[in-house]
């Protein structure tokens, strides 16, 4: 069993290419924030920098007893997916859900990685999910489709509704798709990058559990509703936003629970409707605060977004919607979540090799914008997931002791190994 704060094996760094490890090790120099950062790795070719990776690791490590377990990305992806298949899950499905999960804690959005996984075997075990779904497509014209999910796997139906929606979208310059009767589906952002591979615009958005009070609200009426835009450059990495239309999804709040931390002022409410610091109290009872937290902030806005969400992944999908979900908690019947997908053509407007160049010149220019007094520097959506990705493709991916604790007895009980 990996000690705490170590790894849980040997990430490979020859899966990385020459260009991959130059920005691996520009993100942890500038993780400790060191001098002359271009100066230090000038002349080493690729067999030096990964032994210069590999000692920086041991500074970048933790060394107390937070319990952290580090496994490599790929054989945590092989984990998952047989312990999918071990509850009949086909294959192909369970690799799929995998790729989604992990992707999640790649990019460092831990809420939505194989820390769920523990509740999806759940609602399987308690029939809540089907292993073995009848996806439909229930209506159909050149450029949109009502999909049927049949109760399956979120990431599933999901995947498979955004392929299509691509496929709309290369004949016909923009695709979109409702989905009904689904399940919770991992990051939304990975569906809209799907589109990035053929340079086009993704979109997705999912109604979610209810979780939030409506500004001026005393009840939990509608999801975190995440917002995921996924944006072509040509030679700067594509902008991708993927937000929650809350203050912070739930799973941010679990994080802080099971990691015993409080939370900064404004993320939620208790019981009462109160602001509180403790996530222990966020949960029972409680909620996270719309976008922008009191009205006096903008909050108003973040809970009219939620609703627009809602109104095309609920609504328009036939789902349920708002207060009506059973969402990802429920024990008495299946979510009936509905997610919305599109994608869009920018030839549609303009060459593509030109939005792609001005995609360029948008971005360089953010990024060079000098930083406020005390801020290291600006960013663009999606640059701290790419670089969180990096780092943990040469670390592994971090799981909190909780994650770690609930994998090793799904490990134990489903016969397949844990990655370590």
């Amino acid at each position: 069993m990996p000690k705490s704060g170590t790894r849980a094996d040997t990430v490979d760094l020859d899966k990385l290419d020459g260009d991959q490890l130059k920005r691996v090790v520009g993100n942890l120099l500038s993780s400790l924030n060191l001098p002359d950062q271009q100066t230090i790795v000038d002349g080493l070719d690729d067999s030096k920098l990964k032994d210069f990776v590999s000692d920086l690791l041991a500074t970048l490590r933790p060394a107390d007893t937070s319990g952290i377990v580090y496994v490599d990305a790929d054989r945590l992806r092989h984990f998952v997916s047989e312990l999918l298949t071990a509850l009949n899950v086909p294959p192909q499905d369970a690799w799929t859900t995998a790729d989604v999960l992990v992707a999640a804690d790649l990019r460092g959005v831990d809420s939505h990685g194989v820390a769920r996984l523990y509740q999806y075997i759940k609602r399987i075990r308690e029939g809540l999910i089907e292993v073995h779904p009848k996806i439909e497509v229930v209506h159909e014209t050149p450029v949109s489709l009502r999909i049927d999910a049949g109760n399956g796997l979120g990431q599933v139906a999901s995947h498979f509704a955004m392929n299509r929606v691509i496929e709309k979208a290369r004949e016909s310059g923009v695709g979109m798709a409702t989905v009904f009767h689904s399940n919770h589906y991992g990051i939304a952002g990975y569906y809209a990058m799907m589109a990035l591979k053929y340079h086009m615009i993704g979109w997705c958005f999912t109604n979610t559990t209810p979780l939030v009070m409506p500004t001026f609200g005393k009840k939990i009426m509608t999801g975190t509703n995440p917002i995921a835009v996924a944006v072509p450059a040509k030679d700067e990495r594509p902008w991708v936003l993927d937000m929650a239309t809350s203050v912070v999804p739930r799973g941010k709040l679990e994080v802080a629970a099971r990691k015993g931390l409080a939370m900064p002022t404004g993320w939620a409410v208790d019981k009462d409707g109160q602001p509180t610091t403790d996530p222990e109290e966020a949960l029972a009872g409680g909620a996270p605060m719309p976008l922008g937290g009191t009205r006096e902030l903008g909050g108003h806005k973040g809970y009219d977004l939620a609703i627009f969400v809602d109104i095309l992944s609920g609504v328009l999908s036939g789902s349920a919607y708002g207060p009506h979900l059973a969402g990802f908690w429920g024990t008495e019947k299946p979510s009936d979540i509905g997610h919305f997908f599109m994608a869009i053509r920018p030839d549609l407007f303009m060459p593509t090799g030109e939005f792609r160049d001005r995609m360029d010149d948008m971005l360089r220019e953010l990024k060079d914008c000098p930083p406020a007094r005390g801020a290291e520097r600006v960013m663009v959506a999606g640059q701290p997931e790419d670089e969180a990705t990096e780092h943990h493709k040469v670390t592994g991916v971090p799981l909190d002791a909780k994650t770690a604790q609930n994998l090793r007895a799904l490990s134990e009980e489903l016969g397949v190994p844990f990655p370590g």
